[in-house]
């Protein structure tokens, strides 16, 4: 009978147990080297295995199994409305682990995240399109873009619907602004920021083209029809052909303009000329659509010629004075008198009639100069007959002086 033979376990030094610990270090190292750290809110990539009512199963590289459920199964991009197996779609974790050892995953998050990408590319895109009007406030509107809500500004607003109330009242504007919601606009982004969850539209930049299209037609001294679209303390507002001009308080009339209400309210229709186009502002006039009475009745006078007037005012610089209903000029304090004058209310009050000489006239700029110097002296012509090279400039230095001072007090 054969003599039994007892196996040992074969004995292992030191060195050689080192070296197989060693050697499968090494191959989890090299299998796990590839393989990705996941993190909370990242997105993963998963092929779908199984599909349930209310419930959708990925695998995850052969590493995990993840799991979407109820509302993380929507993500407002339509994404499981043809989903089946095998396919393979993105998603954000929400939990590395519940209590059955699967990975939480949402597609309503990832979509979210997704859709802001979507909205970054639109806006460099600069794409027009259809939104809806959610709410109104006093600001603007808010309006829905794929589920994330934007803000437009009512400075963004075409002028077909920017709400101009006399007074700025904020219920009034409110009130127009609330006619849009459930409405849809075309719109522009102008504004995205995914962090800030901060999303700005424009209604105004959608229409952009086709409105520089339309003022490169139109040419400084057109007339054109439109409807008052607002009335301000400064002016009044005029629409035109999709467009929107002001015409302001000194271009309403060629008489004195206390108020604009005075001439128009909103929705009558006026004609308007073309003052001038920049960039997207048009200045409109009133008044330039009729002959400057100014100019026709400034005809009657000339330089060197004796009138008189009345005077309205007494400024540091001299005295306005009135010559007729349309005319009137200005006395500078240097044409008072041959004699320093240190306050124009020495030699002339306001009320009081005087004879004055013209010596500056400029009925386009409606500037007409006046003295009283000139009435003072005998003769401002030297031996020969001709004026006095001196008396000639220092007289246009006078006139120059007159007119900026007279500008300076127009403005003020």
């Amino acid at each position: 009978m054969p003599k039994k033979t007892e196996t040992r376990p074969r004995q292992v030094s030191g060195g050689q147990a080192k070296a197989q610990n060693s050697k499968m270090a090494d191959l989890v190292e090299d299998y796990t080297k590839d393989i990705p750290l996941i993190k909370e809110n990242e997105t993963v990539k998963g092929k779908v295995v199984e599909i349930r009512d209310n419930q959708v199963l990925l695998d995850i590289g052969g590493m995990t199994t993840g799991v979407i459920s109820g509302r993380e199964l929507n993500d407002g991009l339509g994404t499981t409305d043809e989903l089946k197996v095998g396919d393979e779609i993105t998603a954000t974790v929400i939990d590395l682990e519940d209590e059955d050892g699967q990975m939480v995953l949402s597609l309503r998050q990832a979509g979210r995240e997704k859709l802001w990408e979507t909205l970054k590319e639109r806006m460099e895109k600069k794409e027009i399109f259809a939104c809806s009007v959610a709410e109104a406030n006093k600001g603007g509107l808010m309006v829905e873009v794929g589920g994330i809500k934007g803000f437009l500004p009512v400075s963004q607003l075409i002028p077909e619907h920017y709400p101009r109330v006399e007074g700025g009242n904020k219920e009034e504007i409110l009130s127009l602004l609330q006619q849009f919601v459930d409405k849809k606009m075309d719109v522009v982004i102008i504004n995205v920021d995914p962090q800030e969850r901060k999303l700005i539209l424009s209604e105004k930049e959608a229409v952009k083209d086709e409105q520089q299209k339309k003022l490169k037609k139109l040419k400084e001294g057109d007339a054109v029809e439109g409807e008052v679209s607002g009335v301000v303390d400064f002016g009044f507002f005029v629409r035109f052909d999709g467009m929107e001009g002001l015409v302001h308080i000194s271009e309403i009339s060629w008489d004195k303009v206390e108020h604009p209400s005075d001439y128009v309210k909103i929705g009558d229709k006026v004609k308007v000329s073309i003052l001038g186009i920049e960039d997207d502002r048009v200045s409109l006039s009133m008044k330039r659509l009729t002959k400057d009475p100014w100019v026709e009745e400034a005809k009657k006078y000339k330089v060197g010629q004796r009138v008189k007037g009345k005077v309205t005012r007494i400024t540091p610089f001299g005295a306005f004075v009135k010559l007729d209903d349309k005319v009137d000029g200005l006395v500078h304090i240097s044409e008072l008198s041959s004699k320093k004058v240190d306050n124009p209310e020495e030699i002339l009050s306001a009320g009081n009639e005087s004879e004055f000489k013209i010596i500056s006239l400029e009925p386009e700029e409606h500037r007409l100069g006046l003295s009283l110097k000139a009435l003072e002296e005998k003769s401002d012509k030297g031996d020969d007959g001709k004026k006095d090279e001196k008396d000639r400039e220092k007289e246009k230095g006078e006139s120059k002086k007159a007119k900026e001072d007279a500008q300076k007090s127009s403005k003020k």
